[in-house]
């Protein structure tokens, strides 16, 4: 029902009835509710998913130049920079590489496997939550998002309207504004994420509740990519991304992307170096810091 007709009816009403603001009223009531009925639609959650990706763009391959800060714990907030290189192959196949003077670290999602090589070790646990910023960057292919959230805990057949700092949102995973339970925002007009929370606020642990924000985005030859993404663990500010180049389509070797063959090149972390690693008493940040050998110090 469109708004031409109920307006139609409200100039009939105030023609035949004596009582104009009794025929006021309920035409004020009668627009009220059309509208909430209207506006109270909310779209599919796999709907938005498949809106999402076809709207990010449709590049075969990106190249990512970026620096990443990460802050320690401590009073200060002391922030250490790293170079960063991302190698997008949508939508299944992923590689960054951090550099520093003494580290660089590896980290590869290929066809559903996984590979982190650090210190020259190589580890199939991926435990790093922080990795998976870049699923709603790299899975351009609905079902295969869609299949990664629900992995990670979004239900995506939830979803509902919402409003972060005033701006309407399309919320995957709840019912807004539970906010306790893990969920994906879109900009409701360009259905671009920019709010990932992939644990919920129930979570008592620092470690265990960690946000995602993803800002400034830019259209670079027909494909979107924000330009600043933020970490945040119990609301405080931990690390940060900020782009300073993308390439739209390069090419990549293969090997670049070959678990087997960096399996071959690096020696496996050992099970018991490994439990002792998971056994310290550091949060997630701290580990991230010890893993870099602390070169903020």
């Amino acid at each position: 029902m469109g708004p031409c007709l109920p307006m139609k009816y409200c100039r009939v009403l105030l023609h035949q009835y004596p009582n104009k603001s009794l025929v006021i009223f309920l035409c004020f009531v009668l627009l009220t509710c059309l509208y909430a009925l209207t506006n109270a639609y909310v779209l599919p959650g796999p709907y938005i998913l498949e809106l999402m990706t076809q709207n990010l763009g449709k590049a075969e391959s990106l190249l990512v130049s970026q620096t990443l800060v990460i802050y320690d714990d401590g009073p200060q907030k002391t922030g250490v920079e790293f170079s960063e290189t991302l190698r997008y192959v949508f939508p299944e196949m992923f590689r960054s590489d951090t550099l520093s003077e003494d580290v660089h670290r590896i980290h590869i999602l290929s066809k559903g496997e996984a590979l982190t090589v650090i210190d020259e070790k190589a580890s199939d646990e991926s435990k790093n939550r922080y990795d998976h910023y870049k699923d709603l960057l790299l899975f351009r292919s609905r079902e295969m998002l869609q299949d990664k959230l629900s992995l990670l805990g979004v239900d995506v057949t939830v979803s509902s309207l919402g409003r972060f700092q005033g701006e309407p949102a399309y919320v995957l995973g709840t019912q807004y504004p539970d906010e306790t339970v893990p969920q994906v925002w879109l900009d409701k007009g360009t259905f671009r994420p920019f709010r990932w929370i992939m644990t919920g606020k129930a979570e008592q642990s620092q470690e265990n509740s960690l946000e995602v924000r993803y800002f400034e985005w830019r259209k670079v030859h027909n494909t979107w990519y924000p330009m600043r993404i933020e970490f945040f663990a119990t609301g405080i500010l931990v690390r940060e991304i900020h782009v300073q180049h993308i390439k739209v389509n390069p090419s990549f070797p293969d090997e670049l992307f070959d678990i087997e063959h960096l399996r071959s090149l690096y020696p496996r972390i050992a099970p018991a170096e490994q439990e002792q690693g998971n056994k310290e008493d550091l949060n997630e940040v701290q580990k991230t810091i010890e893993d870099f050998k602390k070169l903020y110090e």
